[in-house]
């Protein structure tokens, strides 16, 4: 299944739409100021995966990985293989992002790289039978973000996570939601008109990761549009 951006952009448009209901109940239709999603329970209470930390590679070129059915993962340093189960619906990430002095240094790093693998969970979900009978008792491992040149089907899906990670992360309404409070001339509703620092500090759970994602999307997104097939 190849997307275009446009219709990846609708997908998390639909998804975090349902997401805030599902989370935030009412609130989620009251005037309020932008913010950002909270990806720890949009993976955990919503989508319903299990999310755990391992040592995922000897260099740390391997930043998460999910599995769609129950399977293994394998890892080799200096010559020693070790051998991690997978379940259905988990997620494993780097154990460096709780490594005690990297927690907040890596946070952003670990919002994007959850919400890369909950896009690949989503995008697994629309799939025909026939692709996810082919997913079984394969894990996919995410390396971190290189631009590729997209010649092969994991090359699409590895760009369409990217894409549909970040704008889940930041979605486009609280994007114009923000905007809108810093560009008075658009003033024109009934919203209250907070001081710039509050804004911020409601929209920026993760300074880190949302500079992260908008390179994501400026990068595999918003610089070129790729066609759907």
């Amino acid at each position: 299944m190849i997307l275009s951006q446009k219709q990846i952009e609708e997908i998390a448009a639909a998804v975090t739409e349902d997401f805030n209901k599902f989370f935030f109940g009412t609130e989620s239709e009251e005037v309020r100021m932008a913010r950002a999603t909270p990806i720890d329970q949009f993976a955990r209470d919503y989508l319903g995966l299990q999310v755990s930390f391992a040592r995922l590679s000897s260099d740390g070129s391997i930043c998460g990985l999910t599995a769609y059915t129950d399977t293994e993962y394998i890892v080799e340093e200096k010559g020693v293989r070790r051998t991690l189960p997978l379940k259905c619906n988990q997620v494993l990430l780097d154990e460096s992002f709780i490594r005690q002095g990297q927690i907040k240094k890596l946070c952003g790093k670990r919002r994007f790289t959850l919400a890369h693998e909950c896009a690949h969970q989503i995008l697994y979900q629309m799939e025909s039978d026939e692709v996810k009978q082919c997913c079984n008792r394969q894990y996919s491992a995410r390396t971190a973000y290189s631009l590729r040149d997209l010649k092969t089907h994991e090359d699409w899906n590895e760009w369409q996570a990217n894409v549909l990670g970040a704008a889940i992360l930041m979605p486009q309404k609280e994007i114009d939601l923000a905007a809108w409070y810093f560009i008075p001339e658009t003033n024109n509703s009934v919203f209250p008109n907070p001081q710039p620092s509050s804004v911020c500090a409601s929209l920026v759970i993760s300074k880190t990761a949302h500079i992260q994602s908008s390179t994501i999307r400026r990068r595999y997104g918003h610089e070129k549009e790729y066609p759907c097939y």
